[in-house]
């Protein structure tokens, strides 16, 4: 039979089960947990539980108590574990030399038991208060049920019959044994639900059933005569995270035919796997068989003798190696699990990107650059707009003017003045009446429209900035547009139609005259005075056609003169209309403007206070994690530095 044995990888556990020869350590460096005492391990798991606490992890800090108070206990606690028919309740009972645990054919162990020492064999089962109670923890007379020792498989099955189905129990048996006086007690499991197949249950229920078995070390049964499975792997590679001195024990080697071998390729799929556990490889049958025969040659090769060894020294190792392995990996699980959060918190803060604050902050600023830039764009505007419409109402009323004019000018080209004036001055005034509403109208549209455009520069957020109506609404006018008096006509009198006829008259009279003296007439005759009243009467009318042109003509300048007045005037007050709104409107959106910049300087200064708080509390919390951070991996490093010196 080998000796104790380890897989071909540096990995943790012993490399054999004769204990190594202790190596001095040299002068030049000095082991500080030596120093710092031997129970250094049980400063680093306080400061571990506090640490769990602090960070809000009280159901990991009561786990953490549970396992401190375990440590602290001078028993060893070894849990058996395995799949279905692995030899784990013969295995016990060899160690022992006694038949305390069941061992069936059909289903293997049904109710765990915890084998223990005592002065007297005695047995009794106890009842759990719940599946997940420590089985360390005290339980009154009403839950122990004492059993017989005579068929004791018998006694535990009737005592669990008694109870309701799912009633977590487990029997205490106390043995007087050598082996367990030391300290020692070996716990029988059920086998682990989901093996050799499934890995997920099994990890679950071992687990568990580590943690409320208070177990100190681990002793997985696996029969010799095959590999271990990946399910198996998983469930040992989970048991070492927290337990250290991990055991793997081969049975039934005396059943199997190639166990050296098989046990070979278990220990290389263990280093591969990167499970930290120790095998070795017992016969349960020729450990019983050399106790009764008192062979001690045959006991040796049952492999038992250093399986034996090595738990007296795991016993002895407990207070202070085993302890410190154990601190060293529950430390180091536990302060990488808080680390973790830390960390992504820490990332999470550096990848977040700008900060709510400061994007308000920065979303502030550009609103008060957008309204600076929004002033320059409304006063650009109101000026480009205010000349546009000057120019625009003066084109205006002079196209209106000219239209005007060019009616009348049509009227006196056929029409009498001194006849026809009482009809044309109404026509006038209500001409340049209408003239001057529909001016008016238009400008009061044209101011609302560019109070409009002005107001259309402001950014949306501003609300409406438009000014009151009364604000940019045109004069209205008190004065209707006075009357044209008749222009001073010169008024063609009979006496001087006589005189211009006479004039006139003169002429033919001696024309004609002249003309009918060759004939042997006198100057005068009837011929010379009828031409002389042809040219008399022609004369007359000429002079009253030039006097009719002449009279149309100073019509049309005195039109044109009070049609210009009234243009002058309406320009003028139309300018000036325009100037007192645009003033206003500067004065208005002056204000506006003044307004929202007061309101975005406030809101900058609210939002730099808010991004210069939230920064600072960023910063804060950042240094905050950064030293819990430093507190844990110094706190790991301390736990780790357990495990090497372990």
């Amino acid at each position: 039979m080998t000796s104790w044995e380890t897989g071909p990888t540096a990995y943790a556990g012993p490399a054999s089960l004769v204990p190594p020869s202790p190596v001095p350590a040299r002068s030049a460096e000095p082991d500080p947990l030596r120093a710092a005492g031997a129970l250094w391990w049980l400063d680093v798991l306080d400061s571990t539980i506090r640490s769990c606490t602090a960070h809000g992890r009280s159901e990991v800090a009561e786990w953490l108590s549970r396992r401190r108070a375990q440590l602290l206990r001078p028993e060893l606690r070894v849990l058996v574990v395995g799949a279905a028919h692995q030899g784990k309740s013969q295995l016990i009972n060899a160690l022992i030399n006694a038949g305390v645990c069941a061992v069936h054919a059909d289903g293997g162990t049904g109710v765990p038991a915890v084998v223990r020492h005592g002065e007297s064999p005695a047995a009794q089962l106890i009842r759990r208060g719940s599946p997940s109670a420590e089985w360390t923890a005290e339980v009154g007379l009403q839950d122990r049920v004492p059993l017989g020792l005579e068929a004791l498989d018998a006694a535990i099955t009737e005592a669990a019959a008694g109870f309701p189905a799912g009633t977590p129990v487990h029997a205490d048996i106390a043995v007087p044994r050598s082996l367990l006086a030391g300290g020692l007690v070996l716990i029988d499991t059920p086998a682990l639900p989901g093996l050799p197949g499934s890995a997920d249950r099994a990890v679950s229920a071992a687990g568990d059933l580590a943690a409320c078995a208070g177990a100190d070390l681990v002793l997985y049964a696996c029969e010799a005569g095959r590999e271990l499975t990946g399910a198996e792997l998983a469930v040992l590679r989970d048991l070492a995270r927290f337990l250290p001195g991990l055991l793997v024990v081969f049975t039934k080697t005396d059943y199997a035919i190639d166990w050296r071998r098989n046990l070979a390729d278990s220990r290389t799929l263990l280093a591969r796997a990167g499970v930290p556990a120790a095998t070795t490889a017992v016969s349960s049958a020729l450990r019983l068989h050399a106790l009764r025969a008192g062979d001690t040659a045959l006991n040796n090769e049952s492999g038992f003798t250093d399986l034996i060894g090595h738990l007296r020294r795991m016993v002895a190792a407990k207070p202070d190696r085993l302890a410190r392995d154990t601190v060293s990996r529950l430390g180091q699980l536990t302060l990488e699990e808080l680390a973790g959060p830390l960390r992504d918190e820490l990332a999470a803060q550096q990848n977040a990107g700008t900060p709510d604050a400061v994007a308000r902050l920065h979303t502030t600023q550009r609103r008060l650059d957008d309204l600076r830039k929004c002033a320059v764009r409304w006063q650009n505007t109101l000026s480009d707009e205010a000349g546009d419409l000057m120019s625009d109402i003066e084109h205006d009323l002079r196209e209106r003017i000219r239209a005007v004019l060019a009616e009348s000018d049509e009227f006196f080209a056929t029409a009498d003045p001194a006849k026809a004036w009482d009809e044309f001055e109404p026509w006038l005034r209500q001409a340049l009446e209408e003239l001057t509403g529909t001016s008016m109208t238009w400008l009061a549209e044209r101011i609302e429209w560019m109070a409009g455009r002005v107001a259309d520069q402001f950014p949306p957020e501003a609300g409406r900035v438009l000014p009151p109506p009364a604000l940019v609404t045109a004069d209205e006018r008190t004065d209707g547009v006075p009357g044209l008096d008749a222009p001073p006509v010169a008024r063609f009198s009979a006496g001087q139609k006589l005189f211009i006829g006479l004039r006139g008259s003169y002429g033919g009279v001696v024309m004609f005259g002249l003309a009918t003296s060759l004939a042997g007439m006198s100057l005068i005759n009837p011929i010379s005075i009828g031409g002389g009243a042809l040219f008399g009467g022609k004369t007359i009318r000429d002079e009253g056609k030039s006097l009719l042109k002449k009279r149309q003509a100073e019509a049309r300048t005195a039109v044109q003169r009070h049609v210009d007045d009234v243009f002058v005037r309406l320009n003028k007050e139309a300018r000036d209309t325009v100037r007192r709104v645009q003033r206003a409107l500067r004065d208005h959106f002056t204000a506006v403007t003044e307004d929202l910049q007061e309101t975005v300087m406030e809101s900058l200064r609210n939002a730099k206070a808010a991004a210069d708080q939230d920064v600072a509390a960023r910063d804060q919390h950042a240094r905050r994690i950064r030293q819990e951070l430093a507190g844990l991996a110094q706190l790991h490093s301390q736990a780790r530095a357990l495990g090497d010196r372990a």
